[in-house]
């Protein structure tokens, strides 16, 4: 157990030491936007090209308008991925949803626009995680983290929308692996952003929320964490090309480095 320091002042309750820390993982323990650029750029080409196959009636025009549809669902810049939008911060079947949801709104009817956009991700899926040419490393400074975590005989968990094999993936290949007791992914119920997520994790882990750190990158995942209790919540910022638009009222942090610990 310890006293957490961010920048040297310390956070948290002064008689309540922490006990665990509970992270997300895309854009935050990992640096995933150029995986998740490529992935959604490919989810694209392909949702504008089976649509081209599969209703050849549909006019031109309707082709450039999906396309400007689904980046601005996915959130796609140039060169980058908004880092509050649906493929950085939404599970697989609510990005599955909004290409849905561009494909009704250029027309096609729910049952077909939902199987095209099975086909869609199915093509694509090979994409994310250990398949990706563009494999997320690690954010700078984690590894010196979380041993620091470790020998201070806290407990660590991930509580991501990655399923358990891409969270399992990633933590094997930064060799951090031993230092998670516990994941809950979007596989298991319920899904973040509800604060009962919160709970059974830490229940999973045999600490109370009383005794739970979280850090992530994404105002749900924030507002989650003191929805369910949380006595210290940390916003992480230094993983996208743009700073995401967490809200002011939690603290943040730029650099692991700024985050210490007192027994």
């Amino acid at each position: 157990m310890a006293q957490l320091l961010l920048r040297g002042e310390q956070i948290g309750e002064p008689d309540q030491p922490i006990r665990a820390v509970l992270f997300d993982k895309d854009g935050t323990l990992s640096i995933s936007e150029p995986m998740l650029h490529a992935l959604a750029e490919a989810r694209v080409f392909h949702c504008v090209r089976l649509l081209g196959e599969h209703h050849p009636e549909v006019a031109p025009g309707v082709m450039g308008e999906l396309d400007d549809l689904l980046r601005r669902a996915y959130g796609l810049g140039d060169g980058g991925v908004h880092p509050a939008g649906t493929t950085a911060v939404a599970s697989r079947q609510h990005n599955l949803i909004s290409t849905a949801t561009a494909l009704a709104q250029v027309g096609l009817g729910w049952p077909e626009a939902l199987a095209l956009s099975e086909a869609v991700f199915e093509s694509t899926d090979a994409l994310h995680g250990t398949g990706s040419a563009h494999k997320p490393v690690a954010t700078a400074g984690l590894h010196d983290l979380v041993e620091r975590l470790a020998t201070a005989g806290l407990l660590c968990a991930v509580i991501s929308n990655d399923e358990v094999a891409g969270i399992e993936a990633f933590l094997d290949s930064q060799g951090i692996a031993q230092h998670f007791q516990a994941y809950w992914s979007a596989e298991h119920t319920p899904k973040k952003p509800d604060p009962a997520a919160v709970h059974a994790l830490c229940h999973e882990l045999g600490v109370g929320a009383e005794a739970c750190a979280l850090i992530g990158d994404a105002n749900s995942d924030l507002r989650m964490a003191r929805a369910a209790g949380l006595p210290v919540v940390l916003g992480y910022t230094a993983a996208w090309s743009q700073r995401p638009p967490l809200d002011p009222s939690f603290l943040q942090l730029h650099h692991w480095n700024e985050l210490d610990l007192r027994p």
